[in-house]
């Protein structure tokens, strides 16, 4: 067993603390003893810590008590993260732990769960759920396993030998602008105007939720879009890209001009549910009035993210320019509209190369004086 010092760096320089290390059927241990590295603390370790560790090792006690259970670890993981992650995420970690790693595995060791374990799990919540959620679901684990593997608590996690469920291939079914207008006829209040601005803008569920009277200049023909809700919390964007200003569409004027009737003299969010507030969560929308909504037009159920995908698509259709679509659905760069949207770009011109024969003709022209000269 070997006492030894380990340099930290912080903001104010270096911390020098006391580890041990030792090994115990063929496997390295190395452990923090919480002290630093002081003549005092040496001595201190040196003639009681130490001896009493190895105690503890050859009872087996010492192991017993080193390893924490999920739900002991998982209090610490959420925590370290608590100023890293957006409270959007924050929320739907904890969510993904009480409903699908807990019941299981909540009172189980760190170093207890095999790989067949993990498995069988996950195959028993894509009986169930999405990949695309189990996915995330998994996402909280591996964090997690992650932690507690740069605390030295565990070596490895099994985790990286489960393969990660594959995504389905997202199914874009848009609107057409006749379903589109079927839809804003049936429609009734302000659930008419929400979904136009959903069509006719790009916004995001979340983004919709989120859109306040001061974030619209009816005069400059813009909107500004700087926050999102889900699940009540109110945070930034999806990314970064997604802070932005879009252009307000002529079409989209009148709707917002009727909303600002129902809605503008509380000077808050465009959109209140009926105590004044703004929506806790898309899923009130879309679990009443969009599904009856939908009915109504006599047309399938579709997602309300749909109407972010009819925009998209709709635009693209009629030539609209990819930047211009891009920048207004808030993704980074075209390569991410037209990785989702490819097929609906409009291809169709009048003449390929068309500019080459203009030049070519113009060509001529400046030639032909020399021509007759040379002649």
């Amino acid at each position: 067993m070997k006492l030894y010092v380990k340099k930290i760096k912080t903001k104010k320089g270096v911390n020098e603390n006391l580890w041990v290390d030792f090994f115990h059927q063929g496997k390295r241990y190395r452990k923090p003893l919480k002290l630093t590295n002081t003549p005092a603390n040496r001595r201190l370790a040196e003639s009681k810590i130490l001896p009493n560790l190895q105690l503890k090792i050859a009872s087996g006690q010492f192991f017993e008590n080193q390893i924490p259970t999920f739900n002991e670890f998982s209090i610490k993981s959420f925590d370290m993260h608590s100023q890293s992650r957006k409270q959007t995420t924050i929320n739907d970690y904890q969510t993904s732990y009480n409903l699908h790693i807990k019941p299981l595995f909540g009172e189980k060791k760190l170093n207890s769960l095999k790989p067949s374990d993990i498995q069988v799990w996950q195959n028993n919540l894509l009986k169930k759920l999405s990949p695309r959620r189990v996915r995330n679901i998994r996402a909280v684990l591996s964090g997690i396993y992650q932690d507690a593997m740069r605390d030295e608590i565990i070596d490895k996690s099994p985790l990286s030998l489960i393969s990660t469920p594959k995504l389905s291939k997202v199914d874009i079914t848009p609107f057409s602008i006749n379903e589109i207008f079927t839809i804003l006829n049936n429609a009734e209040g302000q659930f008419k105007n929400f979904y136009a601005l959903g069509f006719f803008s790009g916004l995001r569920s979340g983004e919709m939720i989120g859109l306040k009277w001061s974030d619209i200049d009816f005069n400059r023909r813009e909107i500004n879009i700087s926050r999102a809700i889900k699940m009540g919390a109110i945070s930034s964007p999806k990314t970064q890209g997604s802070v932005r200003t879009i252009d307000l569409l002529d079409t989209l004027l009148p709707f917002l001009e009727e909303q600002y009737k129902i809605t503008g003299a509380k000077n808050t969010y465009v959109f209140l549910n009926d105590k004044d507030e703004h929506f806790y969560d898309i899923k009130r929308i879309r679990n009443t009035h969009w599904k009856n909504v939908l009915k109504l037009s006599n047309l399938e159920y579709r997602p309300i993210y749909h109407t972010r995908h009819s925009f998209a698509t709709m635009m693209l259709e009629n030539n609209e320019d990819v930047l211009w679509v891009s920048s207004m659905l808030g993704h980074s760069d075209a390569s991410i509209t037209l990785s989702h949207y490819a097929k609906y770009v409009n291809r169709k011109v009048k003449k390929r190369g068309q500019f080459l024969q203009n030049s070519v003709a113009l060509n001529d022209t400046i030639m032909a004086p020399d021509n007759l000269i040379s002649a």
